[in-house]
């Protein structure tokens, strides 16, 4: 019988710190998505998503570093939004003392499992559990009664509640404009709307990206890709707006620091159209979803050798690029956001 006990007791120990390693796990995964952001500026569209298109079905993934300032927020918050807020960022009972108490609580009684008992074995462990459940309880209700003896009145109806009479707004996005790379296909339309600024200022204006434009399109593809493997500062220059240019230079740099390079090579566009093109400020802005196949992996500056990715095969990727260029100039990359 004690054979069994202990047994039972490793076993039940290595179901929790299993348990434990998996939410550790899926939290690092979920920050890892996260911070898959885009760069760059994309006018006064920076911060609002692109339409999806047939190319890119997915949402793009939002703009993260950009030296566009934020849009001011110019509706009123609704009654009782910043009580609600303060409550979301206030850690709760098992985010702060108590949860560092429940954790340290748990430890002990592991320890006491796993090396014999300095909580009274098994069943001891399990009576530690509900004496912290029931002192916790005590606890969550005491604070939620003098919680509830602060909160303000409740405010009177909010005057942007939309009345049943009012009906919702068309709130459908503008559809994106296929195209093929190369000349071969229609021409992009653009879409207005604008994000909300503290000052006036024009509203974006329809833009027609030409044949013209989409080839100029799938040839920088193909150039900036080339520059950034090659570490080309010039050329980068050359093809990217200051802002853009500077992003991709921190990259290299964060690269070139760790001893590691990016080889890119054998680029070639399979899929692309047009997201929304604009005007606005005296530029034409045009955003595209594109969709290539290249060589691209991370390789040690010294001896080349492969860290990550595949050297010998090519890889697809889907990105969503915009396009800026002032009247009369040269089109340059301007922003670059990947799809989520």
């Amino acid at each position: 019988m004690p054979a069994a006990a202990r047994r039972l007791r490793k076993t039940t120990a290595f179901l929790v710190v299993a348990i434990a390693a998996m939410f550790a796990a899926t939290e690092y995964a979920e920050a890892r998505r996260g911070g898959m952001g885009g760069f760059g500026s994309r006018g006064s569209k920076t911060y609002s998503a692109p339409p999806t298109t047939q190319t890119a079905p997915e949402r793009a993934a939002p703009v993260q570093r950009s030296m566009t300032p934020q849009p001011a927020q110019t509706q009123r918050a609704a009654p009782g939004a910043a009580g609600q807020t303060a409550n979301a960022q206030r850690p709760g009972l098992f985010g702060g003392f108590g949860g560092a108490l429940l954790g340290g609580l748990m430890l002990g009684g592991l320890v006491g499992m796993l090396f014999g008992g300095g909580l009274g074995g098994f069943a001891g462990f399990l009576g530690l559990i509900l004496q912290v459940g029931l002192i916790l309880l005590l606890v969550s209700l005491a604070m939620r009664f003098f919680r509830s003896r602060q909160q303000p009145a409740t405010a009177g109806p909010n005057p942007f509640e939309r009345s049943p009479h009012h009906p919702e707004p068309n709130r459908s996005a503008p559809q994106a404009t296929p195209f093929s790379f190369g000349g071969a296909g229609s021409r992009g339309s653009g879409s207005g709307g604008s994000a909300s600024r503290t000052f006036a200022q024009p509203a974006p204006q329809p833009y027609e990206a030409t044949a013209e434009d989409l080839d100029r399109f799938e040839v920088m593809l193909a150039e900036v890709q080339d520059a950034y493997s090659r570490e080309d500062y010039a050329a980068l220059r050359q093809l990217a707006t200051p802002e853009a240019m500077s992003y991709l230079a921190e990259e290299l740099g964060e690269l070139a620091s760790a001893g590691k390079k990016n080889v890119v090579s054998d680029v070639k566009l399979l899929q692309g159209d047009v997201a929304e093109a604009w005007h606005e400020d005296g530029k034409d802005y045009v955003t595209v979803a594109m969709r290539y196949s290249a060589v691209d992996y991370i390789a040690k500056r010294d001896s080349g050798e492969a860290l990550s990715g595949d050297p010998d095969g090519p890889a697809e990727s889907t990105e969503v690029w915009t396009f800026v260029r002032s009247a009369g100039g040269e089109w340059l990359l301007s922003a670059i956001q990947g799809t989520e």
